[in-house]
This record gives C-alpha cells, structure tokens and sequence, in this order.
C-alpha cells in the first residue's frame, strides 16, 4: 500500500468514527450529572520544589455536570482540602536533605477552598449504552478562583522574619485529564488528576521578595502550584427531548 493510499484510508477511518461519535451527540446534550469526590490535595512551591506525594492531604469535592454536546462538556465544582509542605522532605543530589532546605527549616500547615468551573474534552460518549465500552478519558481546562488560610514556621532562630500566618485569595488555572466509567445507565466512577497554576507566590508567604536576611530564602521568578488527585462517583440525569411536532400540538400525546 502507497502512503497516499494508506492516507486516503486513515481519512475515511477517522471521518466515520468521528461521525459515529457525533451522531450521537443529540443524545450526550440532554444529559447532566450530579457527583462527589475524594482525593489528595498537595503543593509546589519554595518549600516543596516539585510534586511530592508523600505531601498529599485530604480534600473533598462536588461538581455539577452539563454535557453539551457528545464530546464536550461543562463542570462547576467546589473543593476543600488540606495543604503541607516540609523542607525536611526535600532531597539533594546526595540523598540528603538539600542545602537551602536545611538552613531554613520551614513548613507549611494549612487549609485551601476552591470554586472552578472548567470545559471537558472527551474522547467517546460513554452515556451511549448501544457501545459495548463505557468508559472515555477526557483532558479538560478551566478557571478557578481558590482562599488558602496557611502557616509557616521555621525551627531556625535566625529567621524568624519567615514565622507567618493568613489567607491568599487569588486565581488559578486547572488543567488535567481523567477517566469516566459508566457502571450502570445513571451510576458512574471517575478518575481525575489536574494541577492548578496559581497567579500567586504567597501559598507558602515565601516569596523572596522580602526585605533583609530572608530575601534569599525564596525564588521570586516562580510562582506556587498545587494538585488535586481523586477518585468520584456520579448519578447522571437524562432529559428526555419532546419532537416538535408533539410539542406544537400536544394533542397528539392524548
């Protein structure tokens, strides 16, 4: 086979799959859900420099689903959870804790509320129950607004300027990817991993811009993430739409 020819066979597949995908779109429309979920909470930031999960802690969400069409659809949800970094965790080349990390001696205790609202892409309309697979991973992306009520303390005497406390109210970004299983026709499982870009270096309260000793304790060019992982579960609403002509002479229905 030609690599026209092999060509000319990919664009066919693939245009009939995605017209059996969308075909079934009228029916994904009319379809909502209603779920909860739980999961880890975990940060990135000065005092946690990259994902660890040995820094997850609870959190809990529920979320509101809208398909709007077979492949997309729109998700609200509110998440709370735990949050806690220990520069003690932090490793270097050596296998010991990393030089920054030990002279300062910080960690961070506290707690994040979330409020979302993101788009899901997914790859197959798992609601369609003539499919043999109910399932579909999906991506998704979103904007978030988020309050964290943190502390950090240090056990170095000689920077007590990085004793802090309070609350950041700021924006994120989610993005992520996930899967949906359909048990039954109104019982779902999922599973979801995303990370948040916070437009904020003050989840941690370092952010190397203080005045004095502790303007060398933080990185003033890199801002502070955090991750939700999880498991949910769902009951999905259907929405039965009435044909025109019945709801133009109902009538007919007697």
């Amino acid at each position: 086979m030609t690599k026209a020819n092999l060509f000319k066979t990919l664009l066919v597949c693939s245009v009939q799959a995605g017209s059996v995908f969308f075909a079934h779109s009228a029916v994904a429309q009319y379809t909502s859900e209603i779920g909860v979920g739980l999961g880890g909470l975990s940060y990135k930031g000065e005092l946690s420099p990259g994902y660890q999960f040995q820094n997850n802690r609870p959190a809990l969400t529920a979320f509101y689903r809208k398909d709007i069409s077979a492949p997309i659809t729109l998700r609200g949800a509110l998440m709370a959870g735990l949050l806690r970094a220990d520069d003690g965790n932090v490793k270097g080349v050596n296998g010991q804790i990393a030089p920054l990390h030990a002279y300062r001696r910080a960690n961070t205790k506290g707690s994040l509320y979330e409020a979302s609202a993101v788009v899901e892409y997914n790859f197959f309309d798992y609601h369609y129950r003539k499919a043999k697979v109910h399932f579909t991973p999906y991506v998704f992306v979103g904007l978030a607004g988020f309050l964290a009520n943190t502390t950090t303390a240090t056990n170095n005497t000689t920077l007590p300027a990085l004793n802090q406390s309070g609350s950041i109210l700021g924006l994120a970004v989610p993005a992520g990817f996930g899967l949906k299983y359909a048990v039954s026709t109104h019982w779902n499982l999922g599973l979801e991993v995303g990370a948040r870009k916070v437009f904020s270096d003050q989840l941690d309260h370092i952010d190397g811009k203080t005045s004095g000793q502790t303007d060398l304790m933080g990185n003033p060019h890199d801002q502070d993430w955090y991750f939700y992982n999880g498991i949910s579960i769902s009951y999905t609403f259907y929405k039965i739409n009435c044909p025109p002509q019945y709801k133009d002479n109902p009538k007919l229905l007697r």
